[in-house]
This record gives structure tokens, C-alpha cells and sequence, in this order.
């Protein structure tokens, strides 16, 4: 029985203690879309978290085995594995008392991760065990792995890989299959460094003036969202389907289009968005030009009027395209806008006439991205009254640069979904348009890469222009604002420099006064810390 004892509980409490105290990692990896690189860059960035509590864990287990051994005998394994078990259980109460913005989701595909690497772990261990009847020091191996519970994250992710290649390609192919079987249905595909997901839901609403449209939800911007949407959501009354076409890495686009098959491509921005995976703009560009490349060659491109990238990639087009903007250079423009902090208003200039409009989106930006989206309205048939009518339908994408109005004749902007240069410069025209005390509540900037700083500086800059109080959240990652700030000629005594966005919030509420106008520039991704 002893022996029994010895054998079956040790593997058992093992597997579970490191199990418990994995899954904090296993959350990352989640947020990080299941890409070991991004795993890699998340533990380079946060090696306290990543380490200190495994290294603890392992050199209390490692002791109390060498201590045990002395007095406790044929029970020395299984109280030394009672004691891992209890340094899982107790990292795994510490993470969970940490407040996360976005909650680990027990998905399918977490699910199978776990059988994973418990099967792993559990076999790893019984083979531990049976060797450690003849070389009892290998029994002080399972010990020592807690020093590794991130990496035995990466470990059992990279043996479950083929499995969820294997199910992810037949899930790929059926929403090929679904696709390919609607030929009538009129496919479009949206990609950009940033204003996307706005671009999606303007072109959605303005066609729905016209047709039954299917915009892929929310963020859903990736192979297997795309998929989920195709699957479940796609129906025979559809006639337009407008797909959101994200990237981190090149090929990214190219497997999108692979799925979709879209006739009409739209391209919203080229911009220093995801440098530490793409590594330079010119990555940038080739990556967001695959959409127009996957395009037959009776397909049609639409580009938006920047001046810079979009331009550049324009002219390499060879295929219908189209250029819309705020030039009136292009056939479909904006003139007279007028931006208030009720919304925006302009006449929309096409070959078929003038229509003004009116809309609740703020900044110039949206602007564009509207007039983008009407040049394929036309192109689709609607008239620039239905567009007109349209225009006048379109809402503020959530946490992007949305209106609230909050207690006490308090303006709230919402602009926390993923700044970028581009967007925080957007967002401080808009601010500065606004009545009363301006106070802006940011974080800065991420995934710039080697960019990051020099960005982050000119965004101190522009704030300084913008607003009368600056929050910085994260005192040593917003240290460039706040230089870039004090460069600009900003009081220091109206800078706060905060830990996190509680803190913010304390003094937001405590300073706050009727026509105040306070924006939230950008909330950093879950697995971001100071």
C-alpha cells in the first residue's frame, strides 16, 4: 500500500502543482494570440514575473527534499511533492488576486493545452519516478522545473501546435468551402496599420443603405476570427460580407486573402504599427500591399489619400483603383469640414454630384475613412444620397475616440483602443477642439519597436498643445511624454505621473469640475506592466 502510495500520489500532486502554477502563463500566451514569439518578448520584458516565482518554488521543494531526506524515509517523495503542490496552489492564488483587464477564457483551445501538458507532466513524472527506484537523484528533477513553469508553458504549446494546425486547416477549409459556394456574394477586405476596424463599420453602415451586409465583429481581424464568423454567422441573405484583415508578421495578409477571396481591397493607412514583429515600414507596407495583390485582376482598389505610403502603394497598383481623401485632387473628396465636439460635417465630392453630410464621428480622420468608404459605395452602385443617408447613421466605434458624457458636466473621449501615432495625433486635434480645462489620461505607446521613444516624445509634444493637465500612467514607460512635455514648455506641476490607471482615476475624480473635457488616450494591452 505504502509503495502504492509512493507511486501513484507524488505523480499526482506533481503534475497538478505545476499545472496550477502554469497557468498564469498560459493566460499570457492567450493574449498573446497563441505566438510563442510574442510569449518570447513578453517574458524578456517581464523576467520578474516569468521567474521569481517558480525559482522560489523550486529552491523551497529542493530543500525541504534534501531536509526530509534525513528523517522522513520512504515518505521524503511524497512530502516533497505535498510541498510543490502547495507552492503551485499558492502561485496560482497570487496571480489570481492580481486584477487583469481581460480574464483568462477557458476556450477549446486552452482546454486541450491543459490535457496537454497534464498528459505530459504526468508521464514525465511516473518515468521520474520508475528511474528513481535505480538513481535516486533524478528524482530531484520535477523539483527543479517550477524554475521553468513559463517555458514549460512554451514546451507543451509547441507539442500541441500540430494538433491545432490540424483542426485549425479543417476549420479553414470549411469556411473556404462556405465562401467559394456563394459566388454571387460580393467580398470585400479591409487592411491598414490603424483606422480598420472604423473603416469597417462606416463601409457597413453605408452599404446597408443598399444592401444585406455581414461586417466581421468587433476586433475579428485574424484567420481563425474570420473563420469563426464564416461559419457561424454567414447567411444565404448576405449579399455583401466586409472582412477586417489584420497582420503582426508578413503572410499574415496573404493566408487572409487565401480565405476570403476578395474582389474589392481597401487600404486605410501604412504607419510604425507592430515594428517589433515587422521590423521596418517597408515590412509594413509590402505586408498590408498582399491585400491588393491576392485581388483579381478585375478586382478594384481603394486607397486612401495620405500623401505618403498609401500614395506610393497606389502608384504600384495595377489594377481599378480608386484615391479618396481630403485632396480634392481625388475624384472622391471631402471640402468644407467643419469638426465640432458634437461630431463633423462636410461635403462629400463625387463625379455624380455634392451632398453634405453629417456625422456623429469626431476628427479629421474619420473623415477620411468615410469618404474612403463612399468611393465604395459608388463603385458599388449607391447613390450619394444613400450615402448621405448613411453618413448620418455612423457611430463611434467603442473606445474609439467616443463621445460620453460624464457626472457633473464632465466630457469624457474614449480613445483607449490601441493608439498608434497617427491615431494619438488625431486624437489631440480633436481635444484641442473642445471648450474648458483639457486633461488627458495616457499610457503612451507600444510595440514601436526602436521607434517606441522617439514616437512617444513627439507625443509629449503634441499633448502640450492640446491640453492643461497631463496623466502619465506607468511612470518609467511614459517617460519620454513626459520629457517631450517639459520640451514643449508644460508646466511639471500639471504633469501627474501615476503607477496605474486606478491612481488616474483617484485624481480624475477628485479634480474633475463641470466642463472639463478628459480624454483616455490608449489602454495598453493586458500583459503590459511598468
Amino acid at each position: 500500500m505504502i509503495e502504492f502510495i509512493n507511486m501513484i500520489v507524488p505523480v499526482a500532486l506533481l503534475t497538478a502543482g505545476m499545472t496550477l502554477g502554469a497557468i498564469e502563463y498560459i493566460h499570457m500566451l492567450q493574449l498573446e494570440s497563441y505566438q510563442l514569439d510574442g510569449l518570447r518578448r513578453w517574458i524578456a520584458a517581464n523576467q520578474n514575473r516569468a521567474y521569481l516565482k517558480g525559482f522560489v518554488v523550486a529552491i523551497v521543494s529542493l530543500l525541504s527534499m534534501t531536509a526530509l531526506s534525513f528523517f522522513a524515509g520512504v515518505w521524503t517523495y511524497l512530502i516533497a511533492s505535498c510541498i510543490l503542490f502547495t507552492g503551485g496552489l499558492v502561485s496560482f492564488i497570487l496571480y489570481k488576486r492580481v486584477p487583469a483587464k481581460k480574464q483568462l477564457v477557458l476556450t477549446r483551445r486552452v482546454q486541450r493545452l491543459l490535457a496537454v501538458h497534464i498528459a505530459f507532466y504526468a508521464i514525465l513524472f511516473a518515468i521520474v519516478d520508475c528511474v528513481g527506484d535505480y538513481v535516486v537523484q533524478v528524482r530531484a528533477l520535477p523539483f527543479a522545473l517550477p524554475a521553468l513553469w513559463v517555458w514549460t508553458v512554451a514546451l507543451s504549446a509547441k507539442i500541441a501546435q500540430p494538433i491545432e494546425n490540424h483542426i485549425n486547416k479543417g476549420f479553414f477549409k470549411d469556411a473556404q468551402r462556405i465562401l467559394s459556394g456563394r459566388p454571387g456574394l460580393i467580398k470585400i477586405g479591409i487592411t491598414g496599420s490603424y483606422g480598420k476596424t472604423s473603416t469597417k463599420f462606416i463601409l457597413g453602415t453605408l452599404l446597408a443603405e443598399k444592401y444585406n451586409v455581414l461586417v466581421t465583429p468587433s476586433s475579428f481581424n485574424t484567420p481563425m476570427g474570420i473563420t469563426r464568423v464564416v461559419r457561424e454567422q454567414l447567411k444565404a441573405e448576405h449579399e455583401v460580407f466586409v472582412a477586417e484583415m489584420g497582420a503582426r508578421h508578413k503572410g499574415d495578409i496573404r493566408e487572409l486573402v487565401e480565405l476570403v477571396h476578395p474582389t474589392i481591397g481597401l487600404l486605410t493607412s501604412v504607419g510604425p504599427q507592430h515594428l517589433e514583429t515587422f521590423g521596418s515600414i517597408e515590412t509594413v507596407a509590402d505586408t498590408k500591399y498582399e491585400l491588393i495583390d491576392g485581388l483579381p485582376a478585375d478586382g478594384a482598389a481603394f486607397f486612401a489619400a495620405d500623401g505618403g505610403w498609401c500614395q506610393k502603394l497606389y502608384d504600384r497598383c495595377g489594377i481599378r483603383k480608386t484615391l479618396a481623401g481630403l485632396s480634392d485632387g481625388c475624384p472622391v473628396h471631402a471640402e468644407d469640414i467643419a469638426v465640432s465636439n458634437e461630431g463633423s460635417s462636410f461635403t462629400l465630392v463625387t463625379e455624380q454630384g455634392q451632398v453634405r453630410c453629417v456625422t456623429p464621428l469626431l476628427g479629421r480622420h474619420n473623415i477620411q475613412n468615410a469618404v474612403l468608404c463612399a468611393a465604395v459605395a459608388l463603385h458599388l452602385g449607391l447613390t450619394p444620397e444613400q450615402i448621405q443617408a448613411g453618413m448620418g447613421k455612423l457611430q463611434p466605434v467603442e473606445h474609439r475616440l467616443q463621445l460620453i458624457s460624464g457626472n457633473n458636466g464632465v466630457t469624457v473621449i474614449d480613445d483607449a483602443f490601441n493608439a498608434n501615432p497617427a491615431g494619438a495625433k488625431a486624437a489631440m486635434e480633436v481635444l484641442s477642439g473642445f471648450p474648458g480645462r483639457k486633461i488627458c489620461v495616457t499610457p503612451g505607446m507600444v510595440e514601436l519597436g526602436a521607434e517606441e521613444e522617439a514616437r512617444n516624445r513627439e507625443f509629449g509634444r503634441q499633448m502640450a498643445a492640446a491640453c492643461d493637465i497631463a496623466v502619465l500612467v506607468g511612470v518609467k514607460r511614459t517617460e519620454p511624454i513626459y520629457q517631450g512635455l517639459l520640451e514643449a514648455g508644460f508646466k511639471a506641476d500639471d504633469v501627474l505621473r501615476v503607477g496605474t490607471l486606478a491612481e488616474a482615476s483617484d485624481f480624475i475624480a477628485k479634480v474633475s469640475r463641470p466642463g472639463d473635457v478628459i480624454l483616455f488616450e490608449n489602454d495598453l494591452p493586458d500583459n503590459y506592466n511598468e
